[in-house]
């Protein structure tokens, strides 16, 4: 027999599809009698085997979601934090990319209507475009947009990561360093491009505005900006970039110059993600705890499910840089 469907269920129970639906979510404006019926309409066809009936008399799903934009490096690690910190917790993970276009705004507010009160008891969103969205359930943010944080924020120390990176290449020696930076949206990318200029600063350096290029963590626009930044005849000795995937691209267009890194070119990524130790050579880069990020995010929205308050709703962890083989002193 084929499986019992919502529509089943409205036909038998004589409501309409939504009425189902309201009724199954708990959702406000349905008479007690109809949500009665419903029930026992989903009772008599057998529906309770669906993820919505089994969780409507307790209305929970026992299922975490997690949107991200889309499954690149950064946000695998954070799913891997979040599943560390679900282990024993009593829930599933449910990892849901959202129909994100090109530079586009309000993908969350789409996914959540499609998961909230519905598929989902609480939900991470990985650097979304919007925090201010409303839904059913708890929401916790990981490296958000610029604009007003109205829901609980967990991001790294991005201001301080960047100053870390710059003021190493000075230290070498490099006077001129350009700075391929990232999404204009996000706080995270703001900061970073914030500590390289304070670093500069308190290195003696002039800000040069011809050596930053907005590569928004894209490979093709960090692949066009590092060609035009790498071709000039008073090119930058040293690089920093707002993540190791833009690094690693200005690695690539290093050598298809014919520039050697590090000798001479320096190159500095932020994140360390799996491939910055994959590249070669080894890819030198600020750590920030990407697994720690997603543990503490999970961490947040358990208390607001289990309706505890929080100590703080805008967390910030410290990252560090880790010195590999893509810097060194600059050529004499």
């Amino acid at each position: 027999m084929a499986r019992p469907t919502i529509h089943d269920v409205a036909a038998a129970a004589g409501v309409s599809v939504a009425t189902v639906s309201k009724a199954v979510n708990g959702r406000y404006g349905v008479a007690e009698a109809t949500v009665d019926r419903v029930l026992r309409a989903v009772s008599d066809l057998g529906y309770e085997s669906s993820l919505i009936a089994s969780s409507m008399r307790s209305r929970k799903t026992g299922v975490i979601g997690v949107l991200v934009a889309d499954f690149e490096p950064f946000s695998a690690e954070i799913l891997k934090g979040v599943g560390t910190a679900m282990r024993g917790a009593g829930h599933d993970l449910l990892a849901y990319s959202g129909s994100l276009q090109a530079d586009g705004e309000g993908w969350e507010r789409r996914s959540l209507s499609r998961l909230s009160g519905t598929l989902v008891d609480g939900v991470i969103m990985v650097t979304p475009t919007v925090v201010n969205v409303a839904a059913e359930v708890p929401i916790v943010a990981v490296d958000p947009h610029t604009g007003p944080a109205d829901l609980p924020t967990v991001e790294a120390d991005s201001f301080g990561g960047a100053w870390q990176a710059t003021s190493f290449l000075i230290e070498l020696g490099h006077r001129r360093i350009g700075f391929i930076a990232g999404r204009a949206d996000l706080r995270s990318s703001i900061a970073r491009d914030a500590g390289y200029r304070k670093a500069l600063a308190d290195g003696g350096l002039m800000f040069d505005p011809s050596l930053v290029g907005s590569g928004r963590y894209r490979q093709d626009a960090v692949r066009e900006v590092a060609r035009e930044m790498l071709s000039r005849p008073d090119r930058p000795t040293a690089v920093f970039a707002a993540n190791d995937l833009s690094a690693i691209e200005i690695m690539r267009v290093a050598a298809e110059l014919g520039i050697d890194v590090p000798h001479d070119l320096s190159v500095v990524g932020f994140d360390d993600v799996p491939e910055a130790t994959q590249a070669s050579p080894a890819l030198t880069t600020v750590r920030q705890p990407m697994q720690r990020l997603g543990e503490t995010a999970a961490g947040m929205l358990l208390q607001l499910m289990r309706g505890e308050q929080l100590k703080a709703t805008r967390v910030r962890l410290p990252t560090r840089l880790v010195r590999r083989g893509t810097t060194a002193p600059p050529a004499v």
